[in-house]
């Protein structure tokens, strides 16, 4: 197997990350929340001649989904979400689909997972790690061997997810990121959900929300 690679693009109205991890020799690749703009999503697969494996899902809000289903069929690949996840991704008013698109973006996933949980992709051992306070089953993914760290809305450059909607615990989200994420090591590379990658070291030193 080769080196793992990382890259984004943002899609959608609001910018969300969608995340291709791929194995620079095999191009074997992993998509993160295709949230969007399905065309540009396959678009740029085709043109970096990947092949996707699977689509893991840090959440189920209506801009980090939007592109699934069309993924899902255009590649006859398996979508990842976290059990607690359920009835966000199926539930038209909690995924804010119905709000926000004027659609309705209802989802099942093939492989429901549990906090804790391991997972071999692209021959990556990936730890899932269950942090709600965003939504009840928000979850992240810890590429273990390469030290990459997909954290969804959860935690973010010196901020952190916004818990104003159904399901929302900012007492909550801040406990998930104190004792699920700041132990992790400090050189652990973050890619969230919107904005730019930070590190675990960095949030631990300069996150005004998360810093005791």
């Amino acid at each position: 197997m080769g080196q793992i690679k990382c890259d984004f693009i943002e899609v959608g109205p609001v910018q969300a990350n969608c995340y291709f991890v791929s194995d620079e020799d095999t191009r074997e690749c992993i998509i993160i929340d295709a949230g969007d703009d399905e065309g540009r999503i396959i678009k740029y697969i085709e043109d970096k001649k990947l092949k996707p494996v699977a689509i893991l899902l840090t959440h189920g809000h209506f801009d980090h989904i939007g592109a699934v289903e069309g993924i899902r069929k255009e590649y006859g690949i398996k979508v990842y979400a976290a059990q607690a996840e359920e009835e966000v991704l199926k539930d038209i008013n909690i995924n804010l689909s119905s709000q926000f698109i004027g659609g309705a973006i209802s989802l099942e996933a093939d492989e429901w997972l549990s906090d804790g949980q391991e997972i071999n992709l692209i021959g990556e051992k990936i730890r899932c790690i269950l942090t709600p306070g965003h939504t009840v089953g928000g979850m992240c993914y810890y590429f273990t061997s390469s030290g990459y760290l997909f954290s969804g809305d959860t935690l973010f450059q010196q901020s952190v997810g916004r818990t104003d909607f159904p399901g929302g615990s900012m007492s909550t989200l801040i406990r998930s990121i104190r004792e699920k994420l700041f132990i992790l090591p400090e050189y652990v590379r973050v890619y969230p959900g919107h904005g730019m990658p930070t590190s675990i070291k960095e949030e631990k030193m300069f996150n005004p929300f998360a810093v005791e």
